[in-house]
């Protein structure tokens, strides 16, 4: 059966996250159900990660199985046409050979993460960034952020319902940048991982935010992760603001 890759852009805001759930909307539902308006059956995809409900994707990627040999762009432009007017949009599609797969094979996840700073409420980031009113300690946050590089046991920062086998990841990269946007400052998070626990980044960003507002100071944030305990976390931070920015594989289907 030709195999291709799906790279995927959606809002997160209907939906009760990637994975399907019987009668409640889940992105995986949405487009598995177009796929069986192209070909009648049950159709099975596999994404690189798993998002939450709320959590926003501007390239997750996915491959599916088709019986027939689609040109990729026909492909592509007849499942965007099955999905109106659902705020899911495939944006790339491209035939891969049978062995590539798009969880297993992947090298890097990347996720993005906005917050929003302003008293005045959102209107054209609403439900896309997490907002707060107060501003952060850039420096900071950026040297606490340091702290969790590299490879450590991150149970303080995993969810209790987490079914990885291991609390221990390899954190390859959490940068922070104030942006200046017309709707106000922005801090974005760029955080990378060959992979990650479930809610870690949220956790993360919940807890650098303490830093930021000088609840924590860095210190806090070493104690916190060397205390293995998922009480010494910092709040969780709500989804709106995340994005699964770009899953990298040793051979980009993409590229």
């Amino acid at each position: 059966m030709p195999r291709y890759a799906l790279k995927i852009e959606y809002h997160g805001a209907p939906f009760v996250g990637w994975q399907r759930q019987t009668n409640l909307a889940s992105v995986q539902g949405a487009i598995e159900a177009a796929l069986a308006r192209l070909e009648p059956r049950d159709h099975t995809i596999v994404a690189a990660g798993r998002t939450d409900a709320g959590v926003h994707a501007l390239a997750q990627v996915a491959h599916c199985d088709m019986e027939t040999a689609w040109d990729a762009f026909r492909l592509s432009e007849a499942l965007n046409y099955h999905l109106k007017p659902l705020p899911i949009a495939i944006t790339d599609c491209r035939a891969v050979s049978d062995d590539f797969h798009a969880r297993f094979s992947a090298r890097e996840r990347r996720y993005l993460f906005r917050i929003l700073s302003r008293r005045a409420p959102a209107t054209h980031c609403a439900g896309l960034v997490w907002q707060i009113k107060h501003q952060l300690d850039l420096e900071a946050m950026r040297q606490a952020a340091g702290l969790l590089l590299g490879k450590h046991d991150f149970t303080t920062f995993r969810s209790t319902v987490c079914q990885a086998d291991s609390p221990v990841k390899t954190l390859d990269r959490l940068d922070i940048e104030r942006v200046e946007t017309p709707g106000g400052p922005e801090y974005h998070f760029d955080v990378r991982a060959r992979s990650f626990l479930h809610n870690q980044v949220r956790s993360f960003v919940g807890s650098l935010e303490r830093v930021g507002t000088g609840s924590w100071s860095p210190e806090d944030m070493q104690r916190a992760l060397d205390a293995r305990d998922r009480a010494a976390c910092g709040p969780v931070c709500p989804p709106q603001g995340l994005y699964l920015a770009h899953v990298g594989y040793p051979d980009d289907p993409f590229a």
